[in-house]
């Protein structure tokens, strides 16, 4: 496999802003999350007139990856907005990421391009995943 750069993920999570649908907030998200075979699973938010059915879109890279069989082999995420600053994956973004990746790196991204990094673990200390089950 070729190692992808932070850059080019990012590029990819920007390109999916465009297939955002949001009409409430006007803030489009997209995200990239990098598999250890080079796959990329892309996502975009999607709003909905009902709030709390409106999906994030790391959550859609993130059933679209685990749909298509990898649960366990991701190598890093790019989250990026239009926003003036990056936004970061909300709560249950990171609950869901964290239940397959506790240790994912996130690369983060606004409307300025910048790139920051920041670890999934830091986000979200002392997490809940499957082990707190055994």
């Amino acid at each position: 496999m070729t190692e992808m750069t932070d850059r080019e993920l990012a590029e990819i999570a920007y390109s999916m802003q465009e297939r955002a649908y949001v009409p409430y907030s006007n803030y489009p998200v997209g995200a990239a999350i990098l598999c250890a075979d080079g796959t990329v699973f892309t996502g975009c938010n999607v709003e909905n007139a009902a709030y709390g059915s409106s999906i994030c879109a790391e959550r859609t890279a993130l059933l679209k990856a685990v749909s298509e069989g990898h649960r366990d082999d991701w190598v890093k995420i790019a989250v990026v907005t239009s926003g003036d600053d990056a936004g970061y994956p909300c709560g249950s973004c990171r609950q869901m990421l964290y239940e397959f990746a506790p240790d994912l790196k996130i690369i983060i991204g606004g409307k300025d391009k910048v790139l920051s990094t920041i670890t999934l673990s830091e986000l979200l200390p002392h997490g809940f995943g499957p082990s707190a089950l055994d």
